[in-house]
Protein backbone atom coordinates (compact mmCIF):
# COMPACT_ATOMS: atom_id res chain seq x y z
CA UNK A 1 0.00 0.00 0.00
CA UNK A 2 1.14 3.54 -0.71
CA UNK A 3 2.44 5.54 2.21
CA UNK A 4 0.29 8.61 2.95
CA UNK A 5 2.14 11.93 3.06
CA UNK A 6 1.22 14.70 5.49
CA UNK A 7 1.07 18.39 4.63
CA UNK A 8 4.26 19.07 6.58
CA UNK A 9 6.24 16.81 4.22
CA UNK A 10 5.57 19.09 1.23
CA UNK A 11 7.89 21.94 0.25
CA UNK A 12 5.85 25.05 -0.47
CA UNK A 13 8.76 27.50 -0.82
CA UNK A 14 12.49 27.02 -0.65
CA UNK A 15 15.26 24.78 -1.92
CA UNK A 16 14.45 21.41 -3.51
CA UNK A 17 17.86 20.40 -4.92
CA UNK A 18 21.24 21.96 -5.57
CA UNK A 19 24.32 21.12 -7.59
CA UNK A 20 27.30 21.94 -5.39
CA UNK A 21 29.61 20.13 -7.80
CA UNK A 22 28.96 22.78 -10.50
CA UNK A 23 31.14 25.38 -8.78
CA UNK A 24 33.98 22.86 -8.48
CA UNK A 25 33.86 21.72 -12.11
CA UNK A 26 33.02 25.05 -13.81
CA UNK A 27 33.82 28.74 -13.61
CA UNK A 28 30.29 30.17 -13.53
CA UNK A 29 30.30 33.47 -15.41
CA UNK A 30 26.61 34.39 -15.54
CA UNK A 31 23.49 33.13 -13.75
CA UNK A 32 19.85 33.05 -14.88
CA UNK A 33 16.66 32.12 -13.01
CA UNK A 34 14.13 30.37 -15.23
CA UNK A 35 10.76 28.74 -14.89
CA UNK A 36 10.34 25.11 -15.93
CA UNK A 37 7.57 23.54 -17.99
CA UNK A 38 6.35 20.67 -15.76
CA UNK A 39 3.47 18.21 -15.61
CA UNK A 40 1.25 17.74 -12.52
CA UNK A 41 2.97 14.64 -11.14
CA UNK A 42 6.38 16.28 -11.58
CA UNK A 43 5.33 19.21 -9.41
CA UNK A 44 3.98 16.89 -6.71
CA UNK A 45 7.20 14.89 -6.73
CA UNK A 46 9.24 18.11 -6.47
CA UNK A 47 7.18 19.23 -3.49
CA UNK A 48 8.31 16.03 -1.76
CA UNK A 49 11.94 16.90 -2.62
CA UNK A 50 12.49 13.98 -4.98
CA UNK A 51 14.80 15.59 -7.55
CA UNK A 52 18.43 15.44 -8.62
CA UNK A 53 20.15 18.04 -10.82
CA UNK A 54 23.81 17.03 -10.52
CA UNK A 55 24.02 15.84 -14.15
CA UNK A 56 21.62 18.41 -15.64
CA UNK A 57 22.76 20.62 -18.51
CA UNK A 58 21.14 22.98 -20.99
CA UNK A 59 20.68 22.50 -24.72
CA UNK A 60 19.22 24.60 -27.53
CA UNK A 61 16.59 23.43 -30.04
CA UNK A 62 14.72 25.60 -32.52
CA UNK A 63 15.47 28.84 -30.68
CA UNK A 64 14.35 27.48 -27.29
CA UNK A 65 16.40 26.33 -24.30
CA UNK A 66 15.81 22.91 -22.70
CA UNK A 67 17.27 21.31 -19.58
CA UNK A 68 18.35 17.71 -20.14
CA UNK A 69 19.21 14.88 -17.77
CA UNK A 70 17.35 16.38 -14.80
CA UNK A 71 15.94 13.58 -12.64
CA UNK A 72 12.50 14.00 -11.04
CA UNK A 73 11.34 10.79 -9.37
CA UNK A 74 8.01 9.22 -10.22
CA UNK A 75 5.23 10.37 -7.89
CA UNK A 76 4.30 7.53 -5.54
CA UNK A 77 0.57 8.37 -5.25
CA UNK A 78 0.01 8.64 -9.00
CA UNK A 79 -3.19 7.51 -10.64
CA UNK A 80 -3.27 6.17 -14.17
CA UNK A 81 -0.70 8.57 -15.60
CA UNK A 82 2.85 9.44 -14.71
CA UNK A 83 5.87 11.14 -16.23
CA UNK A 84 9.23 9.94 -17.54
CA UNK A 85 11.87 10.56 -14.88
CA UNK A 86 14.55 11.97 -17.20
CA UNK A 87 13.14 14.00 -20.05
CA UNK A 88 13.94 17.32 -21.67
CA UNK A 89 12.06 20.12 -19.95
CA UNK A 90 11.61 23.53 -21.52
CA UNK A 91 13.06 26.53 -19.68
CA UNK A 92 10.83 29.59 -19.53
CA UNK A 93 13.05 32.61 -20.13
CA UNK A 94 12.79 36.04 -21.71
CA UNK A 95 13.81 36.35 -25.37
CA UNK A 96 16.93 38.40 -24.57
CA UNK A 97 18.09 35.83 -22.01
CA UNK A 98 17.49 33.01 -24.51
CA UNK A 99 19.57 34.84 -27.13
CA UNK A 100 22.38 35.44 -24.60
CA UNK A 101 22.40 31.76 -23.60
CA UNK A 102 22.31 30.46 -27.19
CA UNK A 103 25.16 32.81 -28.15
CA UNK A 104 27.27 31.65 -25.20
CA UNK A 105 26.55 27.93 -25.71
CA UNK A 106 27.65 28.19 -29.35
CA UNK A 107 31.13 29.18 -28.12
CA UNK A 108 33.55 26.33 -27.61
CA UNK A 109 33.88 25.17 -24.00
CA UNK A 110 30.82 27.00 -22.62
CA UNK A 111 28.04 24.96 -20.98
CA UNK A 112 24.68 25.74 -19.40
CA UNK A 113 24.71 24.03 -15.98
CA UNK A 114 21.90 23.65 -13.45
CA UNK A 115 22.87 25.17 -10.08
CA UNK A 116 19.78 24.89 -7.88
CA UNK A 117 16.10 24.01 -8.08
CA UNK A 118 13.64 25.77 -5.78
CA UNK A 119 10.11 27.07 -5.24
CA UNK A 120 9.82 30.87 -5.15
CA UNK A 121 7.60 32.95 -2.85
CA UNK A 122 4.59 32.40 -5.11
CA UNK A 123 5.10 28.62 -4.98
CA UNK A 124 6.32 28.29 -8.58
CA UNK A 125 9.12 25.88 -9.49
CA UNK A 126 12.23 27.74 -10.67
CA UNK A 127 15.70 26.62 -11.65
CA UNK A 128 18.89 28.66 -11.43
CA UNK A 129 21.21 27.91 -14.32
CA UNK A 130 24.67 29.26 -14.98
CA UNK A 131 26.92 29.65 -17.97
CA UNK A 132 30.06 27.77 -17.05
CA UNK A 133 33.45 27.23 -18.60
CA UNK A 134 34.99 23.91 -17.62
CA UNK A 135 37.94 24.04 -15.23
CA UNK A 136 41.20 22.26 -15.91
CA UNK A 137 42.66 19.85 -13.35
CA UNK A 138 45.14 22.45 -12.05
CA UNK A 139 42.28 24.94 -11.54
CA UNK A 140 40.40 22.34 -9.48
CA UNK A 141 43.50 21.73 -7.35
CA UNK A 142 43.86 25.48 -6.79
CA UNK A 143 40.20 25.72 -5.70
CA UNK A 144 40.68 22.85 -3.27
CA UNK A 145 43.88 24.38 -1.91
CA UNK A 146 42.15 27.74 -1.39
CA UNK A 147 39.21 26.08 0.40
CA UNK A 148 41.56 24.15 2.71
CA UNK A 149 43.52 27.30 3.50
CA UNK A 150 40.34 29.25 4.35
CA UNK A 151 39.20 26.42 6.63
CA UNK A 152 42.59 26.33 8.40
CA UNK A 153 42.67 30.14 8.68
CA UNK A 154 39.25 30.21 10.37
CA UNK A 155 40.34 27.43 12.73
CA UNK A 156 43.47 29.40 13.73
CA UNK A 157 41.53 32.68 14.13
CA UNK A 158 38.93 30.87 16.24
CA UNK A 159 41.59 29.94 18.82
CA UNK A 160 42.57 33.60 19.34
CA UNK A 161 39.07 35.04 19.40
Amino acid sequence: MVEKKSKSDFISTGLVAQNRRAFFDYNITEKFIAGIELTGTEVKSLRLGHANITDAFGTEKNGEVFISNMFIAEYSCKGYSSHPEKRERKLLLKKKEINDIIGAISKKGCTLVAIRLFFNEKGRAKIEVGLGIGKKLYDKRETEKQRDWNREKSRIMGKFA
